[in-house]
């Protein structure tokens, strides 16, 4: 039994609690997060301690008066001190962007695929993330960790791309080569997760909401290629291989035309770029991705459906398209459609949500161990999927 380990996680459960907490609710004070958490108050005043010192928190400097004793202090997510690299590997391009723990974007840097064989594409990446890790550096920003959006089907278990048609990648330990990469190239000695693009999409969303939070959500994103990021119940919904969400190639005609993953008649071939490029109309594919949504919907029955990628920035009639197509559906049943709103980071929400996968992580510390190991942990210790840069 692990007992130094087992006191760590105890440890970052309850960290955890009270970010989510103030994430929730700006403004808590020692008191009433104890009170919320359950937790001690002498828990609450260490633990707050430490996070202020970690830059996760800072004290709002406007006291508040509680009846009798002495004035409570507000705290607050600190949005200054700590910073998030997310990228997202596309069909054709690299964005790398720079995130504050409140969502903001403080650094973006776009760049040509140069090549699309792994090794070579890691190898860009690496150079990108140290270039925005000293831009950080120079602002005096800590580096929380390092998240990556892939355009393919990623298996967490294994660290495996499983499916990416549009690069020609399947089967590719693409973890071990990232971390090697990054490694290399000096990037900072911090956790890695990778998820697929579609899933770190959703959590630009997610985990930047504003106003009310909603447990469900579902961004549909629209390029090359089509997927979708599937947030249910406060987690994301990937699948057993990372297969889940791989919507581009669900069948929407029988015997129609050849799909790049080998099938034909995949909704990828309606309205993915190539397809709208076609069209002489390219918000007819709208029609098409309204029937997809629809089908979305009557699966999960989401909170939000968010849509965005680069045929949405060209094209934007498909998305008006879509709502109107979504619509006529949600009236024929005789109920109230869900919410479609456009994408909140336009072109940057793979990026930034492969940023946010850090904070889904750290803020789930029973699906995600701590990026430092405990006192006589090693890295083979800790569940797949979570990689730490070693020099």
């Amino acid at each position: 039994m692990k007992t130094t380990g087992d006191q760590q996680l105890v440890k970052r459960i309850n960290r955890s609690v009270l970010l989510r907490l103030l994430r929730r609710r700006s403004g808590l004070s020692r008191a009433q997060l104890a009170q919320e958490s359950g937790l001690t108050k002498s828990t609450v005043s260490l633990l707050v301690r430490e996070l202020i010192d970690e830059g996760w928190i800072t004290e709002t400097g406007i006291a508040a008066a509680q009846g009798l004793g002495r004035p409570s202090t507000p705290l607050r997510i600190d949005g200054s001190r700590r910073a998030m690299i997310g990228v997202e590997v596309a069909v054709e391009s690299l964005r790398v962007v720079a995130v504050s723990l409140t969502g903001e974007v403080i650094w973006s840097i776009e760049e040509s695929l140069s090549e699309r064989e792994p090794e070579p594409v890691c190898r860009q990446v690496a150079q990108l993330v140290v270039r925005t890790h000293r831009v950080l550096a120079e602002r005096a920003l800590l580096v929380s960790g390092i998240g990556i959006g892939l355009p393919g089907a990623f298996d967490e278990a294994t660290g495996t791309v499983r499916f990416a048609p549009n690069l020609g990648w399947r089967n590719v330990g693409f973890l071990p080569l990232i971390t090697q990469a990054l490694s290399d190239a000096g990037a900072p000695p911090v956790a890695v997760h990778v998820q697929n693009e579609a899933d770190t999409a959703a959590l630009s969303e997610y985990e930047f909401s504003e106003g009310d939070v909603m447990d469900s959500l579902i961004f549909v994103t629209c390029g090359t290629g089509v997927g979708a990021g599937i947030v249910l119940n406060d987690r994301l919904f990937t699948g057993l291989q990372g297969m889940a969400g791989e919507i581009g190639h669900s069948i929407l005609q029988v015997d129609g035309l050849p799909c790049s993953c080998g099938r034909r008649g995949c909704a990828e071939t309606f309205f993915g770029a190539r397809a709208l490029d076609r069209l002489p109309d390219p918000a007819q594919g709208g029609v098409y991705l309204g029937v997809v949504l629809q089908n979305l919907w009557t699966t999960f029955n989401p909170g939000a459906l968010v849509v965005g990628g680069p045929s949405c920035e060209q094209y934007p009639g498909i998305v008006r398209q879509a709502r109107d197509t979504l619509l006529a559906y949600a009236a024929s049943a005789g109920v109230p459609a869900p919410v479609v709103r456009p994408a909140r980071y336009a072109l940057l929400a793979s990026a930034v949500g492969a940023a946010a996968l850090v904070l889904h992580h750290e803020l789930r510390p029973m699906h995600a161990r701590a990026n430092v190991a405990a006192p006589g942990e090693t890295e083979s210790d800790w569940p797949t999927g979570t990689h730490l840069v070693l020099h």
